[in-house]
């Protein structure tokens, strides 16, 4: 997501760390590339000149001399952009009381794909999650809501023949079906613009349903739109904060992000959407997503995806690895499975530091073929015994197992070392996390820089 402005804002730093003087040429040419990505993503001209003003205010001011400028330019660039990103607003969930919360738009916004996404990341972290239909317009809304839901095994509510969300709710409430519910994700219904009928609708359902938060679920590519679009939902209808769906697929992204922040406390951004695929969710946090933006990388999004595909048991079994600082092959299997689960080595490597560069290591199919080779790995496991699983540094030294073991996986030698080099690879990258507490993914300033040294000139084959 937002590639160009990542790849201009770690260009402009690195302009800024590598220079000798600042000199106005320099200067010039920083802010005219920052200019250039900024508009690309679509953030507001306004913001584009306040954040060039202020850099070029630094970079000639007197008072700060030296190395001292470098790191006050650095530190304004990075402090400016978070500032137009917006404040950091987590969705806390009441651990004393039943969370209702409801999610509105038009149409087109992906409320009922958001609504899966969101239950199946609350129902990883142990919350107990209903789905409620209350999309009652859009033909597709109920059977799209099943199918979802069925597919990820979520609690889902709906009633096929009734045609009034305001009746559905009260059968459902007059039932008792919802009392043992923690988390209650309600669906809406949309229209093309905010009229005076989904304005009339939802109000109705927001008296009758008393939602603890009333979430605005907008894509990325309407840009700047959002800004208008968050504060007449906020004065219709009292929202709470925003979901932006669609990140990955459009360059106006920053437009949406930017015009969220100048929409006011309400239209903060809760969450973002990445993909397709059920796990594509991350909560929204600005420090963070400027880290993955200048190729820091973003180790608590990481973990956070972690904890959306496995459960709590594996994630236990996993820190065990983490500190013993060393996998099996079938934790290596096991993690790459994971990997296409939370989008792939691609997506994955993004987040961990020194590996923002992955994409110039690893042709892209090469990771395509991955699943493919997954299929193969798995059989090769079948054909080893336990202690070759445990410590296939033996397979190296006594290359006659390597053939035994193809001949009975009925693969190529060549797919058993290319599970080795993968082995050796991830292994290399659980010593240099073994630091990392899966529950905060906290790791240690010094232990960024050993793995942002280990990996940043590595050669990855795949």
């Amino acid at each position: 997501m937002l590639e160009k402005l990542g790849e201009a804002l770690r260009k402009a730093t690195d302009k800024i760390s590598n220079a000798i003087f600042l000199d106005k040429s320099l200067v010039d040419s920083i802010i005219k590339d920052l200019q250039r990505a900024l508009i690309e993503a679509d953030v507001s001209v306004l913001l584009v000149k306040q954040l060039s003003d202020k850099i070029r205010k630094t970079a000639f001011d007197e008072k700060i001399k030296g190395i001292e400028k470098k790191e006050h330019l650095i530190k304004i660039l990075h402090d400016e952009l978070i500032k137009i990103l917006g404040e950091y607003k987590p969705l806390t969930l009441n651990s004393k009381k039943q969370n209702r919360i409801m999610l509105l738009g038009l149409y087109g916004a992906g409320k009922t794909t958001t609504i899966a996404k969101l239950g199946n990341y609350f129902a990883k972290r142990g919350k107990k999650v209903a789905l409620v239909g209350l999309d009652v317009h859009r033909p597709a809304a109920k059977e799209q809501l099943k199918q979802l839901a069925e597919r990820n095994k979520l609690n889902y509510f709906i009633d096929e023949k009734n045609s009034d969300a305001i009746e559905t709710w009260k059968a459902l409430e007059k039932s008792k079906k919802l009392k043992d519910y923690d988390l209650i994700l309600i669906d809406t219904a949309g229209r093309h613009s905010l009229d005076k009928e989904l304005v009339t609708e939802i109000s109705a359902l927001n008296r009758q349903i008393k939602p603890t938060e009333s979430i605005l679920i907008m894509p990325a590519d309407i840009g700047q739109s959002a800004k208008a679009q968050a504060e007449a939902f906020k004065e219709m209808l009292q929202i709470t904060g925003v979901i932006i769906t669609r990140m990955d697929s459009t360059a106006k992204a920053g437009g949406a992000l930017t015009a969220c922040a100048e929409a006011g406390e309400d239209a903060g951004v809760y969450f973002i959407t990445t993909g397709e695929k059920i796990n594509d969710i991350e909560e929204f946090n600005p420090e963070n997503f400027l880290s993955r933006l200048l190729g820091m990388g973003d180790l608590s999004a990481l973990l956070e995806k972690i904890h959306s595909v496995t459960d709590e048991k594996s994630q236990k079994a996993m820190q065990e690895k983490l500190e013993s600082g060393k996998l099996s092959l079938e934790d290596v299997v096991s993690q790459v499975k994971s990997m296409n689960q939370i989008g792939g080595f691609e997506k994955m490597a993004s987040m961990v530091p020194g590996f923002s560069k992955i994409k110039d290591k690893v042709s892209e199919e090469k990771l395509e073929g991955q699943q493919t080779k997954i299929a193969k790995w798995e059989h090769i496991l079948k054909s080893m015994t336990s202690e070759e699983k445990e410590n296939p540094e033996i397979l190296k030294k006594q290359t006659s197992r390597i053939q035994r073991i193809a001949q009975g996986a009925g693969v190529a030698t060549s797919e058993i070392r290319s599970l080795l080099k993968q082995y050796d690879m991830l292994n290399e990258m659980v010593k240099g996390a073994s630091g990392i507490d899966m529950e905060s993914g906290q790791l240690s300033q010094k232990q960024m820089m050993k793995l942002a040294k280990k990996f940043g000139k590595k050669k990855f084959r795949m």
